[in-house]
């Protein structure tokens, strides 16, 4: 059973729907989690301000719970010299599309972060999630006063003991098993490969605060096993890429759905930094030549991976996705989430 603060968001499915920047967590999406007595969450990442604002009015509209997640910076500053050898490696993807990577020069932006915080704190949603880095107290404290729930993503028992201390009031505990970028704080490091309750239970013991757990989660007894572990929800987003809100691409969603596919890797290559998805053509060339370098990477391989999902191409798109990915299904997005809470 859901505690405080989590059960003060009325919500009666604790599978709550993931986070997932570029894309596949649609404004829909969210909305269906909601209905389902669930949690959906904003990807503010990658979004300018004004897009931002404009899906949460639309959110609004429709849900009475719903979150918001930023990227707090946590900047990973790339070494130039190995930047220009990546790029020129690169750059024999990139001629097919007509795209020109050597001689560009390192992005190191904070997406905005500012402004996405003054637009938080001047117009409350109920949830806030920060992944990547921990904020500053003064910006946990004045969404706090706005009555806005802080939610910090961490990846371990010490990094829960940070959140706690600047005052997040639920912690998402991400596994390893994960799909997309880890929230890992130190980047330049692998998380250790703990299996999620072992990890759910250490973290809740070490804070005492609420846990929703996250990472690998595709079937019911799976989601079981991390509530009997300790766990007042579990988030899952890999599950959801197929379904009927979800915005992933074409590419993104055949390439899950492909029975010929093989396993996930973690891979800096196309971002800089550690994050797992489906292996492919990129993955395999670049992921040992990818230094580290957030967000440098990142903005640096955009054009070619906007590319080659234009043009169908998913050996060159970044297939984020979890290690339970061939358990992912069609159909509504609230039923894949009451399903997931079925062995419960």
């Amino acid at each position: 059973m859901m505690t405080a603060p989590l059960a003060s968001l009325g919500l009666t499915c604790p599978v709550l729907a993931a986070p997932m920047a570029g894309g596949p967590m649609s404004p829909a999406l969210a909305v269906a989690a909601a209905r389902a007595g669930s949690l959906g969450f904003l990807a503010g990442g990658y979004k300018t301000p004004a897009l931002l604002q404009q899906q949460i009015a639309e959110v609004r509209q429709q849900a009475p719970a719903f979150g918001v997640n930023l990227f707090a910076p946590n900047p990973v500053p790339v070494d130039r010299a190995e930047f220009r050898r990546y790029a020129a490696a690169v750059q024999a993807e990139a001629d097919a599309y007509g795209l020109r990577l050597e001689g560009t020069t390192p992005v190191e932006d904070d997406d905005a972060w500012s402004a996405k915080v003054d637009l938080l704190v001047s117009d409350p949603v109920p949830v806030v999630s920060f992944t990547f880095g921990l904020p500053d107290r003064s910006v946990i404290t004045a969404l706090k006063r706005a009555g806005t729930l802080i939610i910090q993503t961490v990846t371990s028992a010490a990094e829960a003991r940070l959140a706690a201390e600047a005052g997040a009031d639920v912690l998402a505990v991400q596994a390893l098993g994960a799909g997309g970028h880890s929230g890992t704080l130190t980047p330049q490091q692998i998380p250790a490969a703990v299996p999620l309750p072992e990890l759910t239970a250490a973290v809740a013991g070490e804070t005492g605060l609420p846990v929703v757990a996250a990472g690998g989660l595709s079937m019911p007894d799976e989601v079981a096993a991390v509530l009997r572990a300790g766990a007042d929800a579990v988030m899952v987003g890999t599950a959801l890429l197929r379904s009927d809100e979800s915005g992933a691409s074409a590419v993104h969603q055949a390439a899950v759905a492909d029975p010929g596919r093989g396993p996930t890797v973690l891979t800096r290559a196309f971002s800089g930094r550690p994050a797992r998805g489906l292996e492919n053509t990129f993955t395999r060339k670049y992921s040992e030549l990818a230094p580290l370098g957030y967000p440098a990477l990142h903005h640096l391989t955009s054009g070619l991976r906007k590319a080659a999902t234009a043009a169908g191409n998913p050996e060159l798109v970044h297939l984020w996705a979890g290690t339970g990915y061939r358990n992912a299904t069609t159909g509504p997005a609230a039923a894949i989430l009451t399903d997931l809470a079925g062995a419960i």
